[in-house]
C-alpha cells in the first residue's frame, strides 16, 4: 500500500483588523494573506451566511403573521412602512406591496416615494436581509426608476434593523392593482392592458377585521378562510385536533377545517366555506372560534385516541409553501 502523505494544516486566517476583507473570487488567495483560497477562509463565513435558510425571516417584526400572508396568500395589498429614525430627505413615503409591475423588487416613483415588492424570488436564504437590501438601494435610487434584483451582503442589515418596531403593521387589501400607478384612470393603453391582465388573475380577498391575520378569499367552486396564526406549530396542531375531535373546529354550517399551510415558520389553518358565505359573514364565527381555540391552547392534557387520529389527519393535510 502506498504511504499516506503527512497532513499539513492550512494557515489560519490572519487576525482581524479594523478593515473589512475584500471579496474576491472563490479560488483566489484570500486577501488576509493566510495562504488559503478565499472560499476556504473569509469567504466561508460569508457564503454560509448568505445561503443558510432563515426559517422565520419576519420574526420580531410587528404583524409577522400578516407579513407571511401577504408574501404567500394575498394577491393585492399594500402596507405603509415606518423606518427607524424617519424617512430620508426626498422620500415622502415607503410602502410595502405584494407585487409590483414586471415583478420589480422595488420602485422609486417620480415623486421620490418607494414601493417595495414582497412576492419576489430572493437570492439568499434570508428573505428579511434580501428585502432590506432592496429597500436600502431603493431609498437612494433615482426617482422614476425600478430597482433591480441584486445579491445582499452577508453582513447587511435586515428588515428588523431598518423598520420601527413600535409602528403598526396595517395591511390594506385591494380589489386590483391600481395602486401601481398614481392615476390609473389616465394611464396609457399599455399600462391599462397590464392592469387588466393582473386584475383578472387576482383572487378576490378580504382581511377580516375582528381577528388578526385571517383572510377570506373567493374561488369559482367554494370560498376559503386562510388564517395565519403565531402559535408554535406543535401546540397549535394539538389544539386544532382537540377541537376537531370535539366537532367544534368548523366556522358554522357548511364549513370545514381542511388542513393548513406552513410558511416562513408560521402555520396557516384553512377552512372550506360555502360559495355564498361572504367575508362579513365569517366575522362572528371566526371570533367565536378564536375563543374556543384559546381554551384548547391552554390545555396541557395529553391527547386521547380520537384527538390523536384528528391530529394525524390534520398533519397529513399540511402543505409547505416555503
Amino acid at each position: 500500500m502506498a504511504k499516506k502523505r503527512p497532513q499539513t494544516k492550512a494557515a489560519k486566517p490572519q487576525a482581524a483588523s479594523n478593515e473589512p476583507v475584500p471579496v474576491v473570487g472563490a479560488r483566489e488567495p484570500c486577501p488576509c494573506d493566510s495562504g488559503r483560497r478565499y472560499k476556504a477562509c473569509h469567504g466561508r463565513a460569508a457564503s454560509h451566511a448568505v445561503t443558510e435558510l432563515v426559517q422565520r425571516p419576519f420574526e420580531g417584526l410587528p404583524g409577522e403573521c400578516d407579513w407571511v400572508a401577504l408574501r404567500e396568500l394575498v394577491p393585492a395589498a399594500t402596507v405603509a412602512l415606518t423606518l427607524k429614525g424617519g424617512l430620508p430627505e426626498g422620500v415622502p413615503s415607503v410602502t410595502l406591496a405584494t407585487v409590483l409591475p414586471m415583478a420589480w423588487p422595488a420602485l422609486r416613483r417620480e415623486d421620490g416615494s418607494v414601493l417595495l415588492g414582497l412576492q419576489n424570488d430572493t437570492p439568499s436564504g434570508d428573505l428579511s436581509r434580501d428585502l432590506a437590501d432592496t429597500l436600502t438601494r431603493a431609498l437612494s435610487a433615482e426617482p422614476g426608476n425600478p430597482v433591480a434584483a441584486d445579491k445582499a451582503p452577508a453582513d447587511g442589515p435586515r428588515l428588523q434593523d431598518l423598520l420601527d418596531p413600535d409602528a403598526p403593521f396595517a395591511p390594506t387589501v385591494h380589489t386590483g392593482f391600481e395602486f401601481w400607478v398614481p392615476d390609473s384612470d389616465n394611464a396609457n393603453a399599455e399600462v391599462t392592458a397590464s392592469l387588466e391582465r393582473a386584475n383578472a388573475a387576482a383572487i378576490p380577498t378580504v382581511r377580516l377585521s375582528g381577528v388578526d391575520s385571517a383572510y377570506w378569499c373567493e374561488t369559482p367552486e367554494k370560498n376559503h378562510l386562510r388564517w395565519a396564526m403565531p402559535h408554535p406549530e406543535e401546540k397549535l396542531l394539538d389544539a386544532l385536533a382537540r377541537l376537531h375531535a370535539a366537532g367544534t373546529s368548523s366556522l358554522g354550517e357548511g364549513t370545514r377545517l381542511v388542513g393548513s399551510f406552513r410558511a416562513h415558520g408560521i402555520t396557516v389553518p384553512v377552512w372550506d366555506l360555502p360559495s355564498a358565505m361572504t367575508a362579513e359573514e365569517c366575522e362572528k364565527p371566526a371570533a367565536e372560534f378564536a375563543g374556543r381555540l384559546a381554551d384548547a391552547l391552554a390545555s396541557d392534557t395529553p391527547l386521547n385516541a380520537e384527538e390523536r387520529r384528528s391530529r394525524g389527519g390534520l398533519t397529513n393535510r399540511q402543505v409547505t409553501l416555503s
